[in-house]
């Protein structure tokens, strides 16, 4: 059952609360430890950015939970300008850039920097990985879910078959060319830095469709075996990763980049990670 709005933003302001404590001399009972100067700095943008949204996009949102939520969250963000599939590489090109190359892209599930050149389906190429699985409602590369940015990521060719179209979950044998990242025979668990990101890009999916515009009704549930359904898993476990892997500057710098410049919707989970405790 989601939490009350107020116990969810106890919860995401805790490490601020923690450092106030340590400024003034007061231990709060079981507060993070005191978070790094440039995890302040980050968190501090954060909040100046979200302010300003709440004001405008979000504001028939703001103050509301569970269902009613949700749909006002998908009558803001269904909203968007649709792009081609082809369109698809030369968008990731520039929403996925490595911050320390703008030669390369950061791939998903591997963290590797690799020429944005290198884009193609060979052995060693990167490609369009569909972070919620085409074949989990079977919508394909059409305009739409297809080509939707907002869970579209580079990846390593290798490491994309091997994902496949399987579910996540915790656990399996270690991904070849994805350190950290784990698979078994019906899920996928990726690196520890990945974990928020795949959550709140399979939230977002579950959000913006509704089955409202010719498209399958999007929905996240406990299973590792959904198969073709519309559906995808696990949620408890995706829920667990949005809070343990916080949005960061990578990750708020492609929201800005698909709302501005290709889309014009936002993933609200990525502004708002405390929305998703309090739609599921």
């Amino acid at each position: 059952m989601p939490s009350t709005p107020a116990a969810s933003a106890r919860r995401w302001r805790l490490p601020v609360l923690a450092t106030a404590a340590v400024l003034v001399g007061v231990t709060v009972p079981g507060a993070a430890a005191v978070p790094a100067p440039e995890a302040q700095a980050s968190a501090t943008t954060a909040t100046a950015t979200v302010s300003a949204y709440d004001d405008t996009y979000y504001a028939p949102a703001v103050g509301k939970t569970g269902t009613s939520l949700k749909s006002a969250l998908h009558s803001i963000i269904r909203n968007q300008t649709k792009i081609s599939y082809s369109a698809v590489w030369t968008a990731l090109k520039e929403t996925d850039e490595d911050p320390a190359n703008s030669a390369n892209v950061r791939l998903l599930y591997s963290g590797t920097s690799r020429s944005k050149s290198l884009s193609g389906g060979d052995l060693g190429d990167w490609n369009r990985e569909h972070v919620w699985a085409k074949s989990h409602g079977d919508f394909g590369t059409s305009a739409g879910p297809g080509t939707d940015l907002h869970h579209l990521r580079p990846a390593d060719v290798q490491v994309n078959s091997i994902r496949g179209n399987k579910d996540f979950d915790m656990g399996g044998s270690p991904v070849s060319g994805a350190p950290g990242s784990y698979t078994d025979s019906n899920s996928f668990e990726p690196r520890a830095a990945d974990k928020g990101d795949v959550a709140r890009m399979i939230l977002y999916m579950a959000v913006r469709y509704e089955g409202t515009d010719g498209w399958p009704d999007l929905e996240p549930n406990d299973s590792v075996t959904n198969g073709t359904a519309p559906l995808h898993g696990r949620l408890s476990v995706l829920k667990q990763w949005n809070e343990q892997d916080p949005p960061d500057a990578f990750e708020r710098k492609r929201n800005d980049l698909i709302h501005g410049k290709y889309q014009h919707n936002r993933n609200p989970f990525i502004d708002h990670p405390e929305w998703v405790e309090a739609i599921w």
